[in-house]
């Protein structure tokens, strides 16, 4: 596969640099692993501007940058770059800092280039691949323990923290994002975020979680029932478990983002949950936790070879709780891969 810098140019316009400013790109283009850092890229040039105090570890990290220290002023680093036009971040500077740079980076012009800079992204090597599986794996791992340790009587705050010791105890440098770990009513809540509250008996437990492992993220959902589940937590379930079923089964390289996430949609929708199926079908993982494409119903994306994606139906009612089911699938060398391996029927704890 060709660079990912030989990449980044095929999006961008000949003879423009690229700056580059957000950590996900900083990482995914130089390797490089402070978020103290900007790049500045063209057909010729390769700078990792930082301070002092990141020096070493730069050159260590991105032996093909030249490493420049930023107390040489922004001016005079712009003064040593040939090109006139340069792409940026517009998500990912401040307007002060970009009004900085304008002002010390005379005679060039700014332009807007957040999706083409983010685009190589999109696809994975098979590096990459790898990494986002052994992330997967660990979660996997997690969720295994956890069966073991959970209880009625915890909170969800006691819950989410013995998920994300083990995860780091196994390898995870972070997490991919706030763990979700939701109970009960709160279980209708696609982000809720642990808090102290007590999981009791006979209600859902909603587990969201991801690591970040060597730079890349994963990303899972399983819910689970403390004590035997009643007849509407076993109907609704088993719904989602439908869906959820059916959208991988049917999804392949070269289907329609939409059509993919009109699969499960279809199915939550006939049953009459439609209303309470209110997010995307799934979402792009790897340096970043949301990436793109996404299994949305406006997407006009194709899923391709080295895409990674989410796919988690849920059905989510207001004052009774909520189920959802994720895992992650890749497409590798055109066929679909599912990365998740935990147990997807309804367990009981």
């Amino acid at each position: 596969m060709r660079s990912r810098i030989e990449r980044l140019f095929d999006n961008i316009e000949e003879g423009r640099a690229v700056f580059v400013s957000g950590y996900p790109n900083i990482f995914y283009y130089s390797g490089f692993t402070s978020e103290d850092a900007w790049l500045i890229i063209s057909k010729d040039t390769r700078l990792i501007v930082t301070d002092s105090r990141y020096t070493v570890q730069a050159r260590e990290q991105a032996p093909d940058f030249e490493i420049v220290d930023c107390a040489k002023g922004w001016r005079k680093i712009f003064e040593a770059v040939a090109e006139e036009e340069i792409c940026f971040e517009e998500n990912a500077l401040t307007f002060g800092f970009f009004e900085k740079l304008k002002h010390n980076a005379v005679g060039k012009r700014f332009y807007k280039a957040q999706r083409e800079i983010d685009a190589p992204r999109r696809i994975k090597d098979s590096a990459e691949l790898k990494l986002i599986a052994d992330a997967e794996h660990i979660g996997d791992m997690a969720f295994s323990h956890m069966l073991e340790f959970m209880r009625p009587g915890m909170t969800e705050r006691e819950i989410a923290l013995e998920l994300e010791m083990f995860m780091k105890k196994h390898g995870a440098s972070g997490l991919s994002f706030a763990t979700i770990a939701a109970s009960g009513v709160r279980s209708a809540m696609p982000h809720g975020v642990a808090s102290d509250k007590i999981v009791k008996r006979g209600e859902l437990l909603t587990l969201d979680f991801g690591c970040v492992y060597k730079g890349y993220c994963s990303d899972m959902t399983r819910t689970v029932v403390f004590g035997a589940p009643d007849g509407r937590q076993k109907e609704i379930y088993d719904l989602v478990f439908k869906a959820q079923t059916a959208a991988i089964g049917g999804i392949y390289e070269g289907i329609g983002c939409a059509d993919a996430d009109r699969i499960a949609r279809g199915i939550i929708s006939e049953a009459g949950y439609g209303k309470n199926f209110g997010h995307s079908l799934g979402h792009s993982v790897g340096v970043e936790i949301h990436e793109m494409p996404c299994f949305s119903p406006n997407s006009k994306d194709t899923l391709v070879s080295g895409n990674v994606m989410s796919v988690e139906p849920g059905i989510y009612i207001d004052g009774w709780g909520g189920v959802r089911i994720e895992d992650l699938i890749a497409v590798i060398d055109g066929e679909v891969v599912n990365l998740t391996s935990s147990d997807k029927n309804l367990i009981a704890i």
